[in-house]
């Protein structure tokens, strides 16, 4: 059956361009009510004329025969937030859909990198995520139905040479997206990740024409749609690119219970490949996991068990 968004109301950030942008024109095109959220400044055309990104996706829109609005605002504005927030449910009466796209670089090697860099990353893409969520966030809950996508990045999953400050804002989002899922799973709200390698403003310069054509933003936005979907998953860290889709988990390993003894940290070093394999590793559920794991093998020591103990 054809996914479809059809009276559903959806705000994209960071929308003028991109990602977002191919995320607005998909949704719009899909029959949802699109709320084109960007900060970035007036363009002047030809004609002398001029007019914001966010202005321009939703004249886009409207061509096609969809419904849209734009809200020029920073993420990091949380009076202006609540102004978009208050404009959309103004005009549409419900929220449906959140995806938190909204980003910028300021990448340089951590040695050389100004903290007031650092603290601007984290400032916008964290923040700005939990700003914009948090202000639709009791109206979903009111719903009884919510989507909420976090941008994160493989950057922030893996590392990345000189996206510090990035990298763990992006991880940061796994974090919250981890709690959120949980908290929203009663009243019907899904919350995921998105980690996309995409072509847009932000990686001009940094990869060949050829490469750039295979990431075009249309090659993410599929995955994007699923996240957002009646049917979609919850707690998901989905990655996309060039029209390849991967999962990414968070996982923690059996462990050994080691004891607390004066030789402790020798004995951990002595058994860190066993610490290490993979073999018997899980998803854990919650954060109680580890916990429940250490007590668990902890206790079986105490009673002398062997096999489980170790």
């Amino acid at each position: 059956m054809e996914m479809e968004f059809r009276d559903q109301v959806v705000i994209v950030t960071g929308a003028g361009n991109g990602l977002g942008r191919q995320h607005a024109l998909a949704l719009a095109a899909r029959g949802a009510k699109v709320v084109v959220n960007d900060f970035s400044p007036p363009i002047t055309a030809a004609d002398g004329t001029t007019a914001t990104p966010a202005d321009l996706v939703v004249r886009e829109i409207q061509a096609a025969g969809g419904t849209a609005m734009a809200f020029n605002c920073s993420v990091t504005d949380e009076a202006a937030v609540a102004a978009m927030v208050a404009a959309t449910m103004a005009a549409w009466g419900r929220i449906d859909i959140l995806v938190n796209n909204a980003g910028i670089l300021r990448d340089k090697s951590f040695s050389k990198m100004p903290l007031d860099d650092f603290r601007l990353i984290v400032d916008v893409h964290l923040m700005g995520a939990a700003i914009c969520t948090q202000a639709v966030w009791n109206i979903m809950r009111a719903q009884k139905y919510g989507r909420v996508v976090m941008t994160t990045s493989s950057s922030g999953l893996y590392g990345n040479f000189g996206q510090a400050n990035y990298g763990a804002a992006k991880m940061a989002l796994v974090g919250l997206m981890q709690t959120l899922s949980i908290e929203g799973a009663r009243d019907g709200i899904h919350v995921n990740c998105l980690a996309p390698t995409a072509a847009t403003k932000m990686t001009e310069g940094i990869m060949p024409p050829a490469v750039l054509e295979k990431l075009a933003p249309e090659s993410v936005t599929p995955g994007l749609l699923y996240l957002v979907s009646k049917e979609a998953p919850t707690r998901v860290i989905l990655c996309a690119g060039a029209g390849t889709f991967e999962r990414a988990y968070i996982t923690m390993t059996a462990g050994v219970h080691i004891g607390t003894g004066d030789d402790a940290a020798e004995r951990v070093a002595e058994n860190f490949e066993a610490i290490s394999d993979r073999g018997d590793e899980t998803v854990p559920m919650d954060g109680s996991a580890q916990g429940l794991n250490e007590v668990g093998k902890a206790m079986a020591a105490l009673a002398g068990d062997e096999e489980y103990g170790r």
